[in-house]
């Protein structure tokens, strides 16, 4: 499996907008890392929240705003109490593949601004790059060079850029750790972000996440913080 196994167009005409030119912030996290019970409530609730969707309310996206920064919160909580569920990303040579995998698609498919690796999740904030302007090259990106061809105009897919960057990862884990089965859970969550006063607020939040679980006193004492220069 290598570091570009995937299809990166994505076209404005997919369900799910992802605006040009957008930074998101993306967190992903362990498979297991969560309780079941935990889990079992949440996809209640987005069922419901879907259901909510198709009745054209018109207050919804406030709702699935509300809906996300609550359970956003939730999760948190729960991961950096870190008592329940696998904290694999404590070893060092999978944090150290993690951080090398985000590192490596920085001006090939996104732009990195900032990250940090915790015992069980990743908070990644990144802005997908337009194909022209990544320094991707065709034969780097194998199959997907037709579609780079014929293109030019589009940007990397957010959910495509994820989907290699923890395959790719998920792979090279399980061979440190001598394990087989899933590495990561099938969802991440990402927020699209608005302006430049949300990026920095993002970019502080990420950065601090040591700090609030009592792993360092400074930001720039975490092994695994990175913030673009």
């Amino acid at each position: 499996m290598g570091q570009f196994d995937y299809q990166p167009v994505y076209r404005r005409n997919l369900p799910h907008f992802q605006p040009p030119g957008a930074a998101f912030f993306v967190t992903f996290r362990l498979a297991g890392s969560l309780p079941k019970n935990v889990v079992r409530q949440w996809d209640r609730e987005r069922q419901w929240l879907a259901h909510l969707s198709e009745t054209n309310v018109t207050h919804y996206d406030q709702v699935k705003r509300d809906f996300e920064r609550w359970w956003f919160k939730k999760f948190e909580l729960v991961l950096d109490g870190a008592t329940v569920g696998p904290v694999w990303l404590n070893d060092e040579r999978v944090a150290s593949k993690v951080a090398e995998s985000l590192h490596y698609r920085d001006g090939k498919v996104y732009r990195l601004d900032a990250f940090t690796i915790m015992s069980n999740h990743v908070h990644t904030v990144i802005k997908p790059l337009p194909l022209d302007e990544s320094k991707s090259t065709l034969s780097e990106l194998g199959p997907a060079k037709n579609e780079l061809q014929s293109h030019h105009s589009e940007y990397y897919s957010l959910a495509a850029i994820m989907q290699s960057l923890k395959g790719y990862t998920a792979h090279e884990a399980n061979q440190l750790l001598d394990r087989e089965g899933e590495f990561w859970a099938h969802e991440s969550y990402d927020h699209c972000i608005r302006d430049a006063d949300e990026w920095q607020r993002i970019v502080a939040y990420v950065l601090n996440n040591p700090l609030k679980a009592g792993l360092v006193q400074r930001w720039q004492d975490w092994k695994w913080n990175y913030r673009r220069g």
